[in-house]
């Protein structure tokens, strides 16, 4: 029996602060105001949480994005080649599914190795969401959605090193990552477009 016809029984949902997007939900709002800057002492826990993720990141990686594309089917209009998966075990041998998520995952590591130099963090987030509006056209709150997915996976399978102190430390980091690439999309003149998909 496949994953599809049994699968298995859903986990309890996050906390909503963990989130900010709950599955089936989608919230469209003006760019967020810009959250306080980390203290040295929230840089030093993302960085120490981060180091145990990093050494399995592909997996971490692969897991973030099939709970993503699961969750959030209509994500998978902007990958031509994820479009026709439906089954978890197929994402998971994706040679290119890998890839992107190699891809999400040393990204989210240059600017965790970075939070010393905001100007480097801020270089490469507007790189990231020039290029994702600019040529993938991705809908910004897509950037929300998978921060959330990365927190619920990472508190899942990093229990004794996500507890809930950390995960707040990360949720301010992820409202930073999103603030920044916001801020490319604005810079680039993106219109919102409704998606009444999700």
């Amino acid at each position: 029996m496949s994953r599809r016809e049994s699968p298995p029984p859903p986990s309890p949902p996050p906390p909503p602060q963990l989130l900010g997007v709950r599955r089936g939900e989608v919230e469209c709002d003006d760019r967020p105001e810009r959250a306080e800057p980390l203290t040295d002492a929230e840089r030093e826990i993302i960085q120490d949480s981060w180091g145990h993720v990093y050494k399995n990141c592909e997996d971490v990686g692969v897991s973030v994005l099939i709970r993503f594309f699961v969750n959030f089917p209509s994500a998978k209009q902007y990958f031509s080649q994820f479009q026709d998966m439906e089954d978890p075990e197929e994402m998971e041998r994706s040679s290119q599914l890998r890839h992107h998520a190699r891809r999400v995952m040393n990204a989210i590591n240059t600017v965790v190795e970075n939070l010393h130099d905001p100007e480097k963090v801020s270089s490469v987030l507007a790189l990231v969401g020039k290029a994702h509006a600019i040529k993938h056209k991705v809908e910004p709150m897509y950037f929300k959605i998978l921060s959330g997915v990365l927190l619920e996976v990472l508190s899942e399978d990093f229990p004794e090193f996500f507890t809930a102190e950390v995960q707040m430390v990360w949720t301010k980091l992820m409202g930073a990552v999103y603030w920044h690439v916001t801020g490319a999309y604005t810079e680039v003149g993106w219109l919102q477009v409704s998606s009444s998909a999700v």
